[in-house]
């Protein structure tokens, strides 16, 4: 039975939706990704983010249909009362939620899978002037940190985080973990989505990989410093037993040319006046 109902519940989300269905989605979405969300109507009136998709689904409706330039118009518009600027020809899928919506830039090749989250400063750019395909592709359930910038006809795969402030310019496997500039890996494949929405919030809990190389190091350090202290004592025991056996004036110095501070400060007085 729940196998069942799972299948149609799939079945249900693969179906294209109507242009209002896809609005209904965009807001009710909201409630599942922001605690400060209460109301449909607070959505609706104060979500900047909320507004930017939802006039995109219409950009984008004239940018298909060859109407261009009201398409661009309507971007502009857009991004002026929004402060998010979304390209009318890239490709969003369903349930984007842009939380905070600040400073976000989506270019015109880009392309958005199911159920993404972007913060506040997100960039998917381009990294060449031809006209091609020259912006990112995110999967479903990807999630990017404020400020993060990915650039390039790249392709993030399905439940991807992106950690605040990295720069990503390479593919990235689903499943993974990503931050710095430039991106690195830091999370191995396979570690699902624990949320039962389908939706990992907890971009907090993203490892540093900078720091963890730091405290490394700082442990091998005081291993290395222990191990001096030890070798350091078992020397001067070791030239303890041997000064108590031969003096260390009676011996010559090969080493050096400054025999005269081995020497009892006699010895150095009489060998001075004898140099002079």
């Amino acid at each position: 039975m729940v196998r069942v109902v799972a299948e149609n519940v799939n079945a249900n989300l693969e179906r294209p939706l109507g242009f209002f269905a896809l609005w209904k989605e965009d807001v009710h979405c909201v409630f599942g990704r922001d605690p400060a969300a209460h109301s449909v109507w607070e959505i609706l009136l104060t979500y900047s983010g909320v507004h930017a998709v939802l006039m995109h689904r219409v950009s984008h409706q004239l940018w298909k249909a060859n109407w261009k330039l009201t398409a661009r118009i309507l971007g502009a518009i857009a991004k002026m009362f929004t402060s998010v600027d979304i390209h009318p020809g890239a490709t969003i899928g369903r349930r984007l939620f842009i939380d905070h919506a600040l400073g976000v830039v989506i270019g015109e090749t880009a392309e958005i899978g199911n159920d993404v989250t972007l913060y506040h400063g997100v960039t998917l750019g381009g990294t060449t002037w031809n006209k091609q395909k020259r912006h990112p592709t995110l999967g479903n359930n990807v999630l990017v940190g404020s400020g993060a910038k990915i650039l390039g006809a790249i392709t993030l795969g399905n439940n991807v985080r992106v950690g605040a402030n990295s720069v990503v310019v390479k593919d990235v496997p689903p499943c993974c973990t990503v931050v710095g500039i430039p991106g690195r890996i830091i999370q191995s494949k396979g570690m699902q989505i624990q949320n039962r929405h389908g939706i990992d919030l907890d971009h907090h809990l993203i490892p540093d990989p900078v720091g963890k190389a730091i405290a490394c190091l700082i442990e091998r350090i005081d291993e290395l410093e222990a191990k001096q202290s030890q070798l350091s004592e078992v020397r001067q025991v070791a030239v303890a037993e041997d000064s108590s056996k031969t003096p260390m004036h009676d011996e010559e110095c090969d080493t050096c040319d400054a025999e005269n501070l081995c020497l009892p400060k006699k010895e150095q007085t009489v060998k001075l006046r004898v140099s002079a």
